[in-house]
C-alpha cells in the first residue's frame, strides 16, 4: 500500500489475532481504505474476496481445506 499510516484501532482480543501476520493487516487495511474511501461496501467485499482467493491459491489450499477451516470456524462459534 503506498501513502500509507498506522492507525490504533481498538478490536476485540479474538478479532485482533487475526491480524496477527503482515499480509492480513495489509488486507484489513485495503478493505478499511476502500471501505471508507468510497463507501462502496460491496466492491470492497467482493475485492477483498477476490485477494484471498488468490493468497489461498497462491499458498496451494484447495477448496476442500477452505471448508475445513470454515466448518471449524463455525464449530468454535457454537461451542
Amino acid at each position: 500500500m503506498s501513502d500509507t499510516v498506522d492507525v490504533a484501532i481498538p478490536l476485540d482480543a479474538g478479532v485482533a489475532r487475526g491480524l496477527d501476520t503482515q499480509p492480513q493487516r495489509d488486507a484489513a487495511g485495503r478493505i478499511l481504505s476502500a471501505l471508507l474511501r468510497d463507501g462502496h461496501t460491496r466492491t470492497a467485499l467482493a475485492a477483498a474476496i477476490a485477494a484471498a482467493k488468490r493468497e489461498a491459491r497462491e499458498t496451494n489450499l484447495t477448496d476442500a481445506d477452505i471448508d475445513a477451516e470454515l466448518a471449524a470456524w463455525r464449530n468454535e462459534d457454537t461451542a
